[in-house]
């Protein structure tokens, strides 16, 4: 069988989730979202902030950071968990069009990548310290163990992040606390032992430098949304706790970040009364010195840190494998016209990412998301703007959510002028052009330009480049016939195709390289009102049968 046709490997990848497929309990889609907080970037990360600018700067700048954060990624949470299509396919409705949002996925694919690469220099730390390995042959052996873990996506990832979070809750709790324990605590959280970080004062400045680098994290919703678009459609009576699994497990992980910042200041404020600053902030180290209070002794202690970090490196870097593998599938079938499966691109983002560690991205993750930030930002911007101003508040663009190629043009003014404008921008405020505190707070530029532009672009448009045309299709249908791959999908993934007479799912008119958009040949811009495009008697009347059939006899 083709990896592609394989649906524990493909998890429906590039196409909308049918209900028949998504078989998961919120609580389980809630868990798979979770591993954010497993991450031990944020230990990492939060312990240079907390140095380089002191605990009030680095504080206030995450719950600055949240505070803008936490509704431009609500917004999107709950379209892609009531839509059931992930953030490449959204982006596509929100304003970008079909190969507009080709920019936004290696974006996406990038975000991906540079945190894979990150967190697994920190797991290969940890197989050095735990087995004497040579570091770079730890890096590939990190790397290709991703493999094997990711290829069965969510099939394999729901089990495994479940049984593993009463291993990883007891291990951290434990750190908790010992340094929680330890004489002066609170002092050393608060009063890192860094004479620069001591000696600086809470500024508007370093607020919002710490909290310009933290809106990179804005495009974990992508993550998150990978899971979040396998949610069940919400039981009656049980709305409330849909909604909860959806806030907590999308944009609610911006809440979470600020927990984890107490915890990893606290940790790293014990651990710096024992070693270097330097040392402090390498997570195995960090827990080395922290479970050794515990225990009293060093090869325990070690033990139990390898132990920590590999079990965290590995829940995070499921998940950065398998949405790695979603984006550059989304990326690669528009430029190519073809999808080997989603399983194949697992292979290309480890690669990429054991390069990025013999690059030593490690040393170097503060200055990587400091630039990524502008990008990152103005992309979740743009779409959460399109989607809350231009769909729900002014009624400037169609109410739905369009990712199918056979309906959209090709590239849409509104999202995809609206972030490479502001992006630009911001990337030349970076670069110092219009002073050190514009580079500084670039992102934020990115932010205001990316969120206001959407409405303005769509009102000078009127709202004409989201919809190419539109499919009749049989009202009573839940389930179509492909005419290319013979499969049968849900309606809402299918499209009618004069190029190959019949209705053509959203993947296989993805990869159909040689119609030339037929379908709609004002591709590249409007020319008067969309049509509307019915299907081929001949292939209408066979249809009845096929829509009484449900989705899952279809399967079989």
């Amino acid at each position: 069988m083709d990896l592609a046709e394989n649906p524990a490997l493909e998890d429906y990848s590039l196409r909308y989730a049918p209900s028949a497929f998504r078989s998961w309990s919120p609580w389980m889609i809630f868990l798979s979202c979770l591993v954010g907080l497993s991450a031990m970037a944020g230990y990492a990360l939060d312990a240079a902030f907390v140095n380089a600018f002191g605990f009030g700067n680095a504080l206030i700048g995450f719950a600055v950071a949240t505070a803008v954060t936490f509704p431009l990624t609500l917004v999107a949470a709950f379209a892609i968990a009531r839509r059931h299509i992930d953030i490449d396919l959204l982006t596509r409705g929100a304003g970008f069009g079909y190969l507009g949002s080709t920019l936004t996925s290696l974006v996406y694919a990038t975000y991906t990548l540079i945190f894979l690469a990150y967190e697994g220099a920190i797991m290969a730390q940890a197989l050095t310290a735990l087995t004497h390995l040579e570091l770079h042959i730890a890096y590939a052996v990190v790397a290709v163990v991703m493999i094997p873990l990711t290829v069965y996506g969510m099939t394999f990832s729901a089990r495994f992040q479940a049984w593993t979070w009463p291993i990883w809750v007891a291990l951290i709790g434990l750190a908790l606390w010992s340094a929680a324990t330890a004489p002066h605590a609170v002092h050393h959280m608060v009063k890192p032992h860094v004479p620069a970080a001591a000696a600086t004062g809470v500024t508007v400045l370093a607020v919002f430098t710490i909290a310009a680098a933290q809106l990179s994290l804005a495009a974990q919703v992508g993550e998150q949304g990978d899971y979040l678009r396998l949610m069940p459609d919400p039981r009656p009576g049980r709305a409330g706790r849909w909604k909860l699994a959806v806030i907590f497990g999308g944009p609610g992980l911006t809440l979470f970040a600020v927990v984890i910042f107490f915890a990893s200041t606290l940790l790293v404020g014990y651990a710096e009364t024992q070693t270097t600053p330097d040392r402090a902030a390498e997570p195995v180290e960090l827990f080395t010195v922290v479970y050794q209070r515990m225990t009293g002794s060093h090869t325990v202690a070690l033990v139990l840190a390898g132990l920590l970090v590999l079990l965290s490196q590995i829940k995070i870097n499921i998940m950065n494998t398998y949405s790695g593998s979603l984006s550059w599938s989304n990326f690669f079938s528009r430029l190519l016209h073809r999808h080997p499966g989603r399983a194949a691109w697992v292979f290309l983002q480890v690669a990429l990412a054991l390069l990025l560690m013999e690059l030593d991205v490690y040393h170097h993750i503060v200055t990587v998301l400091a630039w990524y930030a502008n990008l990152g930002i103005a992309w979740i911007a743009a779409v959460g703007s399109d989607l809350l101003l231009n769909k729900r508040l002014l009624k400037l663009s169609p109410p739905g959510v369009e990712f199918r190629r056979a309906h959209l043009y090709n590239v849409n003014p509104v999202g995809f002028g609206s972030m490479v404008v502001a992006a630009v921008v911001a990337i030349v405020a970076y670069y110092g052009v219009f002073g050190a505190t514009a580079a500084a707070l670039s992102p934020f530029i990115a932010l205001v330009l990316a969120f206001l532009l959407p409405p303005i672009l769509a009102g000078a448009t009127r709202g004409r480049w989201y919809i190419a045309r539109t499919s009749d299709l049989p009202a009573d249908a839940e389930v179509l016939p492909c005419a290319v791959c013979a499969g049968s999908y849900d309606t809402a993934d299918m499209a009618a195709c004069p190029f190959h007479d019949g209705t053509i799912c959203s993947l296989c008119c993805s990869t159909e390289g040689s119609c030339r958009d037929r379908c709609k040949p004002n591709a590249w811009r409007p020319a008067g009102e969309p049509t509307l495009l019915g299907m081929p008697e001949k292939r209408a009347a066979t249809l009845p049968a096929v829509a009484t059939a449900s989705a899952e006899e279809l399967g079989r």
